[in-house]
């Protein structure tokens, strides 16, 4: 299949490079080579186009450019994040919350420090629609808790968390008890989409990935706000304001950057039109029977997400059907490539293991159009008719 033809529909996996953003990643790469870090002037003129891009990012997120750091990607952003708010406040405590459903970059490094570095976490669970209240986290604070980590937006079911609610309870007890805890979101699925004013959200540390907002895979971006103890995790130069050692990735940054603010730029239309689409597919797929929403009601979903579990089929069966008429989508988190467990997320949500396991997800972009979704909704329900009868008992 042509890729030019292919509808894509797993914008939460990846998105597209902007062509504006290769334009400019492309000049950059021919033109400016030097390593930032040397006093000459190539060298000097890489690393003003870094901080142009600091710049880029703290218009968009309402922050100092001194709070913006780059890493490369949003797993990296997340490890240090909590690993490095942890071990600054270790000598204060060793206990965190954070909740069942969050990304496995999350998940995975809370559990590290669980068993390699002596740290407690609270895992909370979410409600039937992937929420998570913010009682149920300042509940969970005890006098030795030091790190909160809650995500903004779930990249399987597109829950939006109430963050700042949350950032503002945990905010009143620490001035009340005069406790220090830091609180971090994984905003990796809320850009260009959501607002991310850091004043607003009320948080401390903040995670993205440009790969999720048209930017180059391999950059991502924490936002640290002044006065917030972090310790840097990778040894080496002083790049990053001594937070994330080694050269700095120019072009890609140039490239985060840009993207960035134009995905912020073109989010007030983008935002309606896509959400339309949405919900136009969510009654065209429910009219399928024996179909269920996944997560939260449409008011309180990211614009461009649908989850649903098709009951009676194998779903990877589907997808591949669906591939093979040029219309990709996902099961699932696209980072659990391979694995034939049901999504996590949706065990936490209450769901039974058979149910689970049928789960599709379906991502819009930006330039998604009416024409790509009556593909699918003209597509799916032949697909799915199909694989029921290959799945069903022969008499």
């Amino acid at each position: 299949m042509d890729n030019a033809k292919t509808i894509y529909l797993d914008h939460s996996a990846t998105t597209p490079l902007d062509p504006r953003v290769l334009t400019e990643m492309t000049s950059v790469l021919a033109q400016n080579y030097g390593n930032p870090s040397s006093i000459y002037k190539i060298g000097q003129e890489g690393a003003k186009l870094i901080e142009e891009s600091r710049e880029q990012v703290a218009g968009v997120i309402n922050s100092s450019s001194r709070e913006v750091v780059f890493t490369s990607g949003g797993t990296e952003s997340d490890n240090l994040a909590i690993k490095g708010a942890a071990f600054a406040l270790k000598a204060q405590g060793n206990h965190i919350i954070t909740s069942s459903i969050e990304h496995h970059a999350v998940l995975h490094t809370c559990e590290w420090l669980e068993k390699n570095a002596g740290f407690e976490v609270t895992y909370l669970e979410p409600n039937s629609e992937g929420f998570i209240e913010p009682k149920q986290v300042l509940d969970a604070v005890t006098t030795r808790t030091t790190v909160v980590s809650i995500m903004y937006v779930n990249n399987e079911i597109g829950t939006i968390q109430p963050i700042s609610d949350i950032a503002n309870d945990i905010r009143d007890y620490s001035r009340i008890n005069k406790q220090t805890i830091i609180f971090h979101t994984d905003a990796v699925q809320a850009a260009g989409w959501l607002s991310l004013d850091v004043e607003s959200l009320g948080v401390d540390l903040m995670s993205l990935s440009a790969h999720k907002f048209y930017g180059p895979k391999g950059v991502g971006i924490l936002y640290i706000r002044k006065g917030t103890q972090v310790a840097g995790q990778m040894n080496g130069g002083s790049q990053e304001n001594n937070l994330r050692a080694g050269t700095e990735n120019t072009a890609g940054i140039v490239g985060a950057g840009l993207a960035l603010y134009l995905s912020e730029q073109e989010r007030p239309l983008v935002v309606p039109r896509i959400s339309e689409l949405r919900d136009d597919l969510f009654q065209d797929i429910l009219s399928i029977e024996s179909t269920y929403v996944n997560g939260s009601k449409l008011d309180n979903r990211i614009a461009n997400n649908v989850n649903i579990s098709i009951k009676g089929v194998e779903i990877e069966s589907v997808i591949i059907n669906l591939d093979m008429q040029g219309i990709a989508v996902s099961s699932g988190s696209a980072c659990t490539v391979g694995s034939i467990e049901p999504s996590h997320v949706l065990l936490a949500l209450g769901m039974q293991r058979d149910l689970a396991s049928t789960s599709l997800r379906i991502t819009l972009g930006k330039n998604s159009t009416k024409e790509d979704i009556l593909e699918l909704s003209n597509a799916l329900p032949q697909i799915v008719k199909r694989v029921r009868s290959m799945n069903s008992p022969r008499s």
